[in-house]
This record gives structure tokens, sequence and C-alpha cells, in this order.
């Protein structure tokens, strides 16, 4: 599994319509193939920042399967109105840490 990373900044002001949009967003990206996971959380220094972090099968499911899909569109129609300016996205392969 890899780990979408997603720094995303919302207009002053806006956080708990986001908070409420996110919940049909939510249920957008949790249909789509080769998800796993979902969380998000909001900044404590700066509330308006929110770190999402999504589980994916593989980068492909994501930047393809999903990205390339009509389920981004309502995906994003769902939360980009809040936006104050583009979303920051990285992906993330898990490290194997011996204890």
């Amino acid at each position: 599994m890899i780990v979408e990373h997603a720094l995303i900044t919302v207009r002053p002001g806006a956080q708990a319509d986001f908070e409420a949009a996110l919940v049909a967003a939510r249920a957008v990206i949790s249909a789509a193939p080769g998800f796993r996971s979902f969380a998000i959380h909001r900044g404590i220094e700066s509330p308006e920042r929110y770190l999402l972090l999504v589980g994916w099968e593989s980068v492909e499911a994501h930047t393809v399967g999903f990205r390339e899909s009509p389920a981004f569109a309502e995906w994003r129609s769902h939360i980009q109105p809040f936006f104050d300016g583009a979303p920051e996205v990285d992906h993330y392969d898990p490290v194997d840490v011996p204890s």
C-alpha cells in the first residue's frame, strides 16, 4: 500500500463547510478501485491547513484509476470550492524499520 499525502489550505472561515463537504467527498473516493484508507487532520497551529492521508493499492490506482475517472471530478466538486490555492500532493512507500 502507498499513501497519498495532501496538504490542503482552505479559505479563512471555511473550515466548517469544508469539513461538512468531506462526508460526500469521502463516499466518492472510498468507492474507487484500489482505495484502502482515508484520514484527515486539521492543523493545530494553522487550523486552515489540513493533512489528508489516503491509502491506495498503488500510485497508479490513484494517479490513473482515480484521477483519470469521472469520480475525481465529483470528488473535487465537493471540496475544491473551499481551497485557498492548490493542494500539495506526494506519494509515499512504507519503510520497514526493524524493532
